[in-house]
């Protein structure tokens, strides 16, 4: 805590780091997965290579994908973009894939016989009947990025990790609990913010 009193602007300075490392990050997996749900739940052979490979990428130890990444893409908060992104694949696909495939038929069918094309059944009646389910995969996706933002500072990208391994690296613990407290609140705050979204789409 001594830290985290005596360095307040430094910690808010990687806070806000790690905030925009999850955030910018978020919003391309959630453009990518959106497309990739809708094709899953519309073509079971496509579906189940789709699952299969963000499956798979899930099950990549981090360190070990973010050096991958690194031959390509250099140090620095690209890579850890990239990284993050394709984590949050498997969690955000399958939120989608199981929030279209839990939407009542009857209403799928009610929007067709009133002449709604397809594409305006998905984006009028089917999304927003997901989006409880669907917000359930961006929540706990968010908090694993929040947890995994935190190694990307052992490729320079940045954020509250910084706090992490300086302190490791200096055998300083006051900067290791500095790291983690703020590393949580953001976590918590994050998961109460989806929460509190995903009760209200549900009314």
């Amino acid at each position: 805590m001594t830290y985290l009193v005596a360095h307040g602007a430094r910690v808010a300075g990687l806070f806000g780091q790690h905030l925009v490392l999850v955030g910018v990050s978020l919003a391309i997996a959630l453009a990518i997965a959106l497309p990739l749900g809708v094709l899953a739940t519309r073509n079971a052979r496509a579906g189940g290579a789709i699952l299969a490979v963000t499956g798979t990428i899930y099950t990549i130890p981090s360190l070990a994908l973010l050096a991958l990444l690194v031959a390509v893409f250099g140090l620095g908060s690209v890579t850890a973009i990239v990284a993050l992104v394709a984590y949050a694949q498997m969690i955000l696909v399958r939120g989608v894939v199981a929030g279209l495939r839990g939407v009542d038929a009857a209403l799928v069918d009610a929007a067709r016989g009133l002449g709604l094309t397809a594409r305006q059944t998905l984006l009028r009646v089917e999304i927003p009947a997901a989006l409880p389910v669907i917000l359930g995969g961006v929540r706990v996706a968010t908090v694993s990025l929040i947890a995994m933002a935190t190694v990307a500072a052992w490729i320079n990208a940045g954020g509250l990790g910084v706090l992490l391994f300086e302190g490791i690296t200096t055998d300083n613990p006051d900067k290791i609990v500095a790291g983690a407290l703020a590393a949580a609140a953001l976590a918590i705050a994050a998961d109460l913010l989806l929460r509190g979204a995903e009760r209200a789409a549900r009314a």
